[in-house]
Order: C-alpha cells, then structure tokens, then sequence
C-alpha cells in the first residue's frame, strides 16, 4: 500500500513530463496563433481511476453530484503566469476527465474567480462545472448584488449552481437577495456556510429556520462536531451539505507523517492517507461532496481515488479516530 508521500514521489515523473508538455503546448499554441496551424499534440491522457466517481443525490431535486469536489481558497490564489497557471489548468483536465464537476469558490478568495473563470472558459469546461459561490463580507442588497453580479464577470458565466451566504455574514438581507436570484434563474440553489465548530450551533440554528438547499460547514476525523446537530439535521430536512477542511488545512498529513495506513486500507482501495481522511468524512450519510482544494494534479488525481469503492463502515470510521486518540 501506498502513504500519499508514496503515491506523490511515484508520481513524481509523470508531472515533471506532464510539466514539459505544458511549456511544449504553450509554445505550440503560440505558433498556432501566428501561423493559423492547429498544434501538432494534445496533452497526454489523464491518470485513469479504478472505478466510477460515485454520485449522491441532491435531497428534494434528485439531481446526482459527484461527491469529490473541490475548493479553491489559496489554490487558485495565484497571478497571471504561465508557471503559475499550468498546474491549475492540469488539476482541471484532471477533475472533469475522472467525472467531478463541483467546484467552490468565493469572491473574497483573493484572484480565485479571476483565475478559475478564463481556466474553464479556455478548456470549454464550464457546461461541466457545478459552479458555488458565495455573498461574502456584504452589507445590503445593493452591495451584495454588486458583488454577485462582479462573480460572474470573474467566473465568466451567467449563473452559478449554488450561492451560499458565507459565514452567515448579514444573513437576512443577503438570503433574501440569494432567493431573488434563484427565481430570476440565474442561481439554481441557495446555501449557508461556516468553517469553525464554534459557529455549527448558530448555523444549525439558521438551517432549522430558513431550510436553505444546501449548508456547507467544516468535518474531518479529528473534527466531528458537526455530528451533533448540522449533520443530522440536514438529513432530516433534506438539505445537500458540502464538506471543508476535511484535511485541516493539511495539519492531518503532518500528524500522519510517520504511520502507516491501517491494515484495511487496501482491502477498502484506499491507497494514501489523504483518501482514508476524505472517506471519512464521506462515509456519513448526510455528506453529498467533500471539496478539498489543491493546485497540484498529481494530488487532485490521489484526492479524486477517494471518491470510488464503497464508504467505511463504522468500525473502519473508529480504527481512523484511533489514529489520533
């Protein structure tokens, strides 16, 4: 079996060539441009999962998502260059070839939208993208709007799938607005978000009251508050609920570093720690899709393994809990 280190350091010399074919199509692009030529080469296949990316409903539409997503929050955060770019473009191709589609971002995520928008537009990729977005750090319709109406300039579109209300900031005004764009057409669900275990009362307090389609709050094997009350509610009203920091912000691999996988791992396909700690927290039955952000494919590729096979029972669920008692 393989730690994630492993599978990283295997992959090693698939992405340096995966690196030269970037700055090889780059160029070829260039050439195309100036003499009307199609480049000679498209870029190699991507790494090919053992199995179907497995699909949840949305509760109450029936619509399936994939449940690997991802994030965008310091990943896409970069500047304009072709270095910096070609990763994020490469973790892209990768996404949508195994079958993913739901990608979340923010407008206060730094340069994510101005990133995320031309990427997909270049590649063609946005009729497969599940596009979430969020009202972030507004106050008042018009200052909320505004800054919807800026998000899809970003993000090169004229709606989204999901328009969440992030951490419940100025929560009435701006779930009202959120449901003025829904029946206008151009936001198909409306959402609420936090990210810290001392805000999932408050948050499970809202959806209680408002029923929005979809919550978005934090959940990993060492934090599981959200057990409690929002994970259980959600499914008792029928609310999608997407997953962050499933990693804690890559604090799990550091405490991981130097263990080996439990010795089920293989029989459940798992082969890196990063796909043990995203099917925990699939493994509960309200999760719809957990959406770790990363700028590297070769860990997109590992990240998107965790979405195929069965989910962990519970006593495979309280062996990964052991692992940090």
């Amino acid at each position: 079996m393989y730690t994630r280190r492993q599978f990283l350091t295997s992959t090693a010399a698939f992405a340096a060539g995966l690196g030269l074919a970037a700055c090889r199509d780059s160029a070829e692009a260039g050439m195309a441009q100036s003499t009307g030529k199609a480049p000679s080469a498209a870029p190699p296949p991507a790494p090919a999962l053992p199995g179907p990316l497995n699909t949840r409903l949305i509760p109450g539409t029936g619509e399936r998502l994939p449940v690997i997503g991802m994030g965008t929050s310091g990943s896409f955060e970069v500047g304009t260059s072709t270095a910096e770019r070609a990763p994020l473009r490469e973790v892209l191709r990768r996404f949508f070839a195994a079958g993913a589609s739901v990608i979340d971002s923010a407008p206060t995520y730094g340069t994510a939208e101005d990133v995320l928008g031309p990427l997909l537009a270049e590649q063609g990729l946005r009729p497969k993208a599940w596009l979430a977005t969020k009202l972030s750090g507004v106050t008042g319709r018009e200052e909320g709007l505004a800054q919807f109406n800026d998000s899809l300039r970003r993000l090169r579109t004229d709606k989204v799938e999901l328009l969440q209300i992030h951490n419940l900031g100025d929560l009435k005004t701006q779930l009202a607005l959120a449901r003025e764009l829904k029946q206008q057409g151009k936001v198909r669900y409306v959402g609420v978000t936090h990210y810290v275990e001392r805000a999932q009362d408050e948050l499970a307090d809202i959806v209680q009251a408002e029923k929005p389609d979809f919550l978005q709050i934090n959940y990993s094997v060492v934090s599981r508050g959200a057990e409690k009350r929002v994970l259980p509610l959600a499914r008792d009203l029928g609310v999608g609920v997407l997953i962050n920091r499933a990693f804690e912000d890559g604090r799990l691999f550091a405490q991981v570093k130097d263990k080996s996988l439990p010795g089920w791992a293989a029989d459940a396909g798992i082969t890196s720690w990063a796909q043990a700690f995203l099917k925990f927290a699939l493994s509960h039955p309200a999760v719809t899709v957990v959406i770790p952000a990363t700028g590297k494919p070769d860990r997109q590729s590992d990240n998107l393994r965790a979405g195929v096979g069965a989910d962990l029972d519970q006593t495979q669920r309280q062996s990964l809990i052991a692992q940090f008692a």
